[in-house]
């Protein structure tokens, strides 16, 4: 029997999947036609699409397709792992797996059909600008911060 809570969990990773999804639909439809430009959206923020053959930010880009098909063979295998991960948790560690689970999701789909993941939040202050990211992006980078708060923190029940 299907659990309410395990409804829930179900919906929550899927809400943020089609929040990454939508994000980057709209990103390549809107900012694909804008080609080497970017859109300037405030003194801290540009919108600028780049296709990234990587991992997070860009880290080992690779041109070769065996070793760009090895690498997202190894995302999905750590991403199966999370998931394993979600269903031994509990509390505020499984809803930051979960976060990671989704955005994991949501590059994958991007690695297997478009062959590189759609970036193109670009953080920046006058003349140093971090590495451009996605939704999906933002969502590990929470899961993974959790984690780390959750294993500084003096052991409480979180």
């Amino acid at each position: 029997m299907i659990k309410k809570k395990n409804i829930f969990y179900f919906f929550f990773i899927l809400s943020l999947f089609l929040l990454d999804r939508i994000s980057k639909i709209y990103a390549i439809k809107f900012l694909g036609t804008i080609e080497n430009q970017k859109i300037i959206v405030s003194e801290f923020l540009s919108l600028n699409l780049i296709w990234n053959r990587g991992i997070g930010f860009g880290l080992f880009s690779l041109d070769e397709k065996i070793y760009y098909n090895i690498l997202t063979i190894i995302i999905i295998l750590v991403t199966l792992i999370i998931f394993w991960l979600i269903t031994k948790t509990t509390k505020i560690e499984k809803f930051s797996f979960m976060m990671i689970f989704s955005g994991s999701l949501g590059n994958i789909f991007d690695r297997i059909f478009y062959a590189s993941v759609p970036d193109f939040l670009d953080i920046h202050y006058k003349n140093f600008h971090w590495f451009i990211f996605n939704v999906a992006d933002i969502f590990i980078t929470l899961g993974v911060t959790l984690l780390i708060l959750i294993e500084i923190s003096p052991k409480k029940k979180l």
